[in-house]
């Protein structure tokens, strides 16, 4: 490999970055400036837009677009007080119940909506005031919401383990969305380990035990809501139909629940709804096929192979070289958001762990565990920013409660890291690996 062509591809694409350049543009321009090392512009332009569009020619990727109005429609479907009233019937008796309540409604938000930022602000919002009224600290607060919000990513269905599949090529989505759920709730029970030890020293209140009624009417309101999932998983795992017909599936059901059952969504919103799922669609969708030309210009210059002979010659242990990867996807998600890093360093590092025979369904949980952890730090962690303005903590106050929710949370990356089960359990139990 010419080692001129990763400075000018890497250089360039990190230096637009900093200087406000949109990501997919960073992307765009640094696939060209390293492509012309390669070919002349007519060349290099050409095959640029083949791979774009080759890249975006893929039945799978529908699922992306349906998933993101099903998502658009349940944050408009007045489903979050729902989920946090069910939570609150859940968790409710633990100490420092309320924190408890917001990590349980996030993971079930989130893994409903797809969204970590949707989950921040609608459950947040909530439950921000309901915490600063029983005496919390709102700091606290805002960082179990921030730190807990990433959860439903990992948690079925979600498009960032859509996009890994169709990068990693040949990855059953269904496998994926099973590999999910073990990791996902181990993240979300590590954050209310150390809020329950955090409550008892603080002596936060406990909640009143709720009554047979208050149960049974927080069930009975929850369960269209959770039937999504089942819906959705039940119909993957028994064969009635694929994960994009499933995405199809979930916008029908999302439309019926929040127009006609719920009744919070109108007529005259859908419009709405429909621009903002075909603007965020956009965005995605453009980062997709650019992202394609950029893992198309590494591999013509060879640089995932020269990488992955770099970190052989570090260490030939495979803990160690794992370590190393998940140190680099730690900073990566510092500076980058999830999709894009996802498309860029999958084609990069996927060849590696699979030389060491890991297995690629369980490095993608890796992966999409580690970038999780990027979206609740500065400086472009959108789930800070959004947990930051609806609980009303500035940034400086944040960062020192936030501490002990991110030290759990690597711990736990090393357990998915080091413990394949922990991913692979469930698909192997249902016979999809």
């Amino acid at each position: 490999m010419d080692w001129t062509i990763a400075l000018v591809m890497f250089g360039s694409f990190f230096v637009l970055v900093f200087a406000g350049v949109p990501i997919s543009f960073s992307i765009g321009l640094a696939t060209l400036a390293s492509g012309l090392m390669m070919l002349p512009l007519e060349t290099i332009l050409a095959v640029i837009g083949q791979k774009m569009a080759t890249g975006l020619d893929s039945f799978s990727l529908l699922a992306i677009p349906f998933f993101i109005l099903a998502g658009t429609l349940m944050n408009c479907g007045g489903i979050a007080q729902r989920l946090i009233n069910f939570s609150q019937v859940l968790v409710g008796r633990m100490p420092g119940s309320l924190g408890h309540v917001n990590v349980m409604a996030n993971m079930l938000f989130g893994s409903i909506s797809g969204s970590a930022v949707a989950a921040a602000a609608a459950v947040g919002g909530t439950m921000a005031p309901m915490q600063k009224k029983a005496g919390y600290d709102p700091a606290y607060s805002a960082a179990i919401n921030v730190t807990s919000c990433i959860s439903g990513l990992l948690i079925p269905p979600s498009n960032v383990l859509i996009i890994y599949a169709l990068t990693a090529g040949g990855i059953s989505v269904a496998t994926l969305f099973m590999a999910g759920y073990v990791p996902g709730i181990l993240m979300g029970v590590s954050i209310m380990v150390v809020g329950t030890i955090i409550a008892k020293r603080r002596g936060y209140p406990i909640a009143e035990r709720p009554s047979f009624a208050m149960v049974m009417r927080a069930f009975w309101d929850a369960i269209p809501s959770l039937l999504l999932v089942v819906v959705v998983m039940g119909g993957i795992l028994g064969g009635i139909f694929t994960a994009t017909e499933a995405s199809a599936i979930a916008v029908v059901y999302t439309f019926v629940l929040s127009v006609i059952i719920y009744r919070e969504v109108k007529l005259k919103d859908l419009p709405g709804i429909m621009l903002d799922s075909v603007i965020t669609t956009a965005i995605v969708l453009l980062l997709i096929g650019i992202s394609v030309g950029m893992s198309w210009a590494m591999t013509n210059a060879d640089i995932p192979y020269t990488i992955s002979d770099a970190l052989m010659n570090v260490s030939d242990n495979p803990l160690v070289i794992l370590l190393i990867i998940n140190v680099i996807l730690l900073i990566v998600g510092v500076f980058m958001d999830m999709t894009p890093a996802v498309l860029i360093f999958t084609p990069i590092f996927l060849p590696i762990v699979t030389e060491l025979g890991m297995d690629p369904v369980h490095f993608g949980i890796m992966m999409i565990f580690n970038l999780c952890i990027g979206l609740c730090t500065p400086p472009v962690g959108s789930a800070l920013f959004v947990g930051c303005s609806v609980s009303g903590v500035k940034l400086q106050a944040l960062i020192k409660p936030m501490l002990p929710f991110f030290f759990v949370l690597l711990l736990s990356l090393m357990a998915v890291t080091y413990i394949p089960s922990l991913s692979l359990f469930l698909p192997g139990l249902f016979g999809m690996h």
